[in-house]
């Protein structure tokens, strides 16, 4: 008898090309669809909860497979973790409905940004985990800025080109619940939770609030960026490095 399993994992992201199966790289999605063949005897397809790009991490992540195999899902983990690399882990196994979708169920999804805010970098928190800004950060007017994310807007100007919903015409309108920038010594950590995202929306936002920690921009800029709905007032697109998925809501 089929059933239908959600798997919470948790990847380092650097070595792969990003969440989906690709024909020219090898992808998170690819590496966990090996595992479970090895361990429940057939290659199952797996749906995610985000299409995270090449060298985004996840703290918490939602895949969903269906499967005949019989295996406990309390052993699950320990199982396809024995044939996974080190760099992604599965977190827990659980029992879902049929219709369950990782993706298109998700209430909420959060997402944190890391800079590392020093001219000296560290041996740990290197710029995989973390983007290294040199000039000080004004904390205090990163976190004034990023709560005007807050509300439903259109977030066209936070969005790459070329992305799927701008060449279909698709609606780049968003909920942010909530958005704030913490600091913790040299770090600083920008919280997002959202309905949904555009293509690189939380790098761009990332690098916009680096814009105005460095004073560049202010928050009238990002404002105007949010009205005018036009990616050239918006800030940089931050590196993928200090991109996480921190956690999904259903």
């Amino acid at each position: 008898m089929s059933r239908h399993i959600r798997l919470w994992l948790q990847f380092d992201g650097t070595a792969y090309h990003g969440w989906q199966v690709q024909a020219n790289g090898v992808t998170v999605s690819q590496t966990v669809q090996d595992a479970i063949e090895a361990v429940c005897g057939r290659r199952e397809a797996l749906k995610g909860c985000s299409r995270t790009d090449a060298g985004v991490h996840a703290l918490r992540y939602a895949a969903s497979f269906f499967t005949e195999s019989a295996i406990a899902c309390q052993k699950l983990p320990l199982a396809l973790n024995a044939h996974l690399p080190a760099d992604i882990r599965v977190l827990s196994a659980e029992q879902v409905e049929e219709n369950f979708h990782p993706r298109y169920q998700a209430k909420s999804k959060t997402y944190l940004y890391r800079y590392w805010n020093s001219p000296v970098a560290s041996a740990f928190e290197q710029e995989r985990y973390a983007w290294r800004v040199n000039a000080p950060l004004d904390h205090a007017a990163m976190d004034h800025a990023c709560r005007l994310f807050e509300g439903e807007h259109d977030f066209a100007g936070f969005m790459s080109a070329g992305s799927a919903i701008a060449l279909s015409g698709g609606s780049t309108r968003r909920h942010v619940y909530r958005a704030r920038v913490e600091r913790a010594g040299s770090e600083l950590r920008f919280f997002v939770t959202a309905n949904g995202y555009l293509y690189n929306m939380v790098r761009i936002m990332a690098g916009t609030l680096a814009q105005v920690g460095t004073g560049k921009m202010d928050a009238a800029g990002v404002q105007a960026a949010l009205d005018q709905a036009q990616r050239s007032l918006a800030g940089p697109t931050a590196p993928a490095g200090g991109l996480f998925l921190f956690g999904v809501e259903y």
